[in-house]
């Protein structure tokens, strides 16, 4: 940086804070003239005046209706088709309801898998990388079953493209059934399965149920990754799941555990922690609402995460999290089921020290924030 630039950025030292100022000096073009410069410092000025906050401002009112208004124009479909028919993403308003309320179990779990080199520019180990990841069941690799009730056997016979494709043999299948599938002999040839009864006869549904039992059979592949999409992001290829196992993924060599992520914040929070599960919140929120082309201060997403966050555990904004550990009553009771919380408190002895805004608004005396936050006193003729 030229020494006459320095000086001049140096000169909003009272304006700017430290940070702020060694960020501008970090980025700042050699090329760029004073008068640029100048222009360039006071546009940040404005802005960086304009996102203060004022002393006593209710940022979580605010924070709500910044986040609450633009929700009011969001889609309602719950799906995005993504690639392949198997593979959907829920979007717009049902997403954020999702996140905000921290569910245990969401509508579509993905994850984004990043690789290390080669593997995140060569095709080939992309595919066989997404072979080996992607749960397959017995059911994928039989094209037809045969059940003969009087001899208790089942048939299965093997669909042998789909065997070369992922490079399995029927004898390999034929140890897992043995382990565990009990009380059937088992036969292998090429192409060909025969589990035959080798204790009492079985009824009929049993039968039947056995062979839907090894239909839903875990060959290879991690647990919870059923569908697998390599697609181009940028100038490397990067693998879309549909289901997750973050914690089983991140220990594969192949992966960039630094940049893979899911889009479930419990599973996020269980193998990462909760400050993980901060920034998964901040980012999915994030993502759903610039692709509904929508525009929110980012703060307001981040004050959010950090209420669901702050005790250590991932709590949603729900009577069940958040709002059942607010210190006062009435506003507790302002959510849902006021019989309830009313009730407890006066078997408990609780005291209302009435310092947020909900509870004085419900009994109508001035919200200790904003022009409220000053004690006044104003002496009456």
């Amino acid at each position: 940086m030229k020494a006459d630039h320095e000086k001049a950025v140096e000169e909003y030292a009272d304006r700017l804070s430290p940070t702020v100022l060694q960020e501008v000096k970090e980025h700042l073009p050699a090329s760029i003239s004073k008068a640029d410069l100048v222009k360039a410092m006071e546009t940040l000025v404005t802005a960086h005046e304009t996102a203060k906050v004022n002393p006593g401002e209710c940022v979580g009112l605010v924070s709500a209706q910044s986040i609450g208004e633009p929700g009011t124009q969001m889609t309602l479909n719950t799906f995005h088709f993504a690639g392949v028919s198997e593979m959907n993403v829920t979007t717009g308003l049902p997403r954020i309801i999702e996140i905000f309320d921290a569910r245990k179990e969401i509508k579509t779990p993905m994850m984004e898998i990043f690789l290390k080199e080669p593997f995140n520019n060569d095709i080939d180990k992309l595919r066989k990388f997404a072979a080996k990841i992607k749960e397959t069941t017995f059911g994928e690799l039989a094209s037809e079953y045969s059940l003969n009730i009087f001899d208790q056997v089942l048939k299965i016979t093997l669909n042998r493209a789909v065997l070369a494709d992922y490079d399995l043999s029927a004898k390999e299948l034929a140890k897992v059934i043995k382990a565990k599938v009990k009380g059937f002999s088992v036969e292998a040839s090429d192409d060909e399965f025969t589990l035959a009864k080798t204790g009492k006869t079985q009824e009929l549904k049993d039968l039947y149920n056995l062979k839907e039992k090894i239909k839903e059979l875990k060959i290879t592949g991690i647990k919870g990754i059923k569908q697998v999409l390599p697609v181009k992001r940028g100038e490397e290829y990067i693998v879309l799941t549909s289901g997750t196992n973050l914690k089983d993924i991140l220990v594969l060599p192949e992966v960039d555990v630094a940049r893979t992520t899911s889009n479930d914040i419990y599973e996020i929070y269980e193998t990462l922690g909760v400050e993980a599960a901060r920034e998964a919140i901040i980012r999915e929120v994030f993502k759903v609402i610039e692709a509904q082309g929508l525009n929110i201060d980012v703060r307001h997403i981040m004050l959010v995460a950090d209420i669901m966050c702050a005790s250590g555990v991932v709590k949603g904004v729900t009577r069940y999290g958040v709002v059942k550990e607010k210190a006062s009553v009435l506003a507790r009771a302002s959510f849902e089921t006021p019989i309830k919380h009313l009730i407890n408190a006066a078997l408990e002895g609780e005291v209302d020290h009435l310092s947020s805004v909900v509870e004085n608004v419900m009994i109508n005396q001035p919200v200790p924030l904003g022009t409220g936050l000053p004690g006044l006193v104003t002496k009456m003729k």
